[in-house]
């Protein structure tokens, strides 16, 4: 949907931002080739992480070779052949996988308009702790919990629940009408990406309706809260920092 004369739903503030897909501009990528890669939230805008939204065209790849950067990753549309270090496997819509730092990882021989999201990192370590492994799944394949007990509102954790990882990627489902049952206030940062429906959510003082495509950045402490709208289910995949000290 465009918006002419100037206008956009685009809202970017201090400590969080509304990056609707009508102002998406493409930038150069070193590492990923064939297609048309958006940053649509990193270190400029204030955060600690960056999100990636890349969509192939057919004979696109990424390859990144390993360094102190981790990869979560999730393809919301197409396929592709996936490979991280020596571990090879076919990727379709809903897939996701977890690069860790240090590890080689590619995404080659993409069906065109593949559409798939990064979330990226420089990895945390933990004296004492090893290393995350290398992950690779199919969200259809997770069972959708009810959130603090509410079945209208489903939460599917795709990345292990450990000491050794330090980010999380989960997928939120809500039936229409569900919400967040109170607004939340923690020190995770989030990066969010709608996948389907739509509704409104609070950022702070701001109320803003959102659907299928936009993209939210939430610095930490930045007060939270969502309702889905409409008459189909709404959900977004969101990556937040997990699992290291206060200190």
């Amino acid at each position: 949907m465009s918006f002419p004369y100037g206008q956009t739903r685009t809202r970017v503030a201090a400590r969080h931002a509304l990056i609707a897909p009508d102002g998406q501009v493409k930038s150069s990528v070193p590492g990923i080739t064939g297609a048309a890669t958006v940053i649509v939230i990193n270190a400029a805008m204030g955060a600690r992480f960056a999100q990636v939204l890349v969509t192939f065209e057919a004979g696109g790849r990424a390859d990144f070779a390993g360094s102190e950067v981790e990869t979560a990753g999730y393809f919301e549309t197409g396929g592709g052949t996936l490979r991280i270090g020596l571990e090879k496997a076919k990727c379709d819509a809903g897939g996701f996988f977890f690069a860790p730092a240090g590890a080689d990882w590619s995404i080659t021989a993409p069906q065109a308009g593949t559409r798939v999201t990064l979330f990226q990192k420089k990895y945390q370590p933990i004296a004492g702790v090893g290393a995350p492994r290398a992950i690779v799944g199919d969200a259809a394949k997770v069972k959708g919990q009810p959130f603090l007990g509410d079945p209208d509102a489903r939460l599917k954790v795709l990345l292990p629940d450990r000491p050794e990882f330090d980010l999380a990627m989960n997928i939120f489902t809500y039936r229409p009408g569900a919400t967040l049952p109170f607004v939340e206030t923690h020190v995770m940062e989030h990066g969010l990406l709608m996948l389907a429906g739509q509704g409104v959510y609070r950022l702070e003082e701001s109320w803003y309706p959102v659907a299928a495509g936009d993209a939210i950045w939430m610095a930490p402490f930045c007060p939270q809260w969502f309702v889905a709208m409409g008459k189909t289910p709404a959900s977004y995949l969101y990556y937040k920092d997990v699992n290291r000290a206060a200190l």
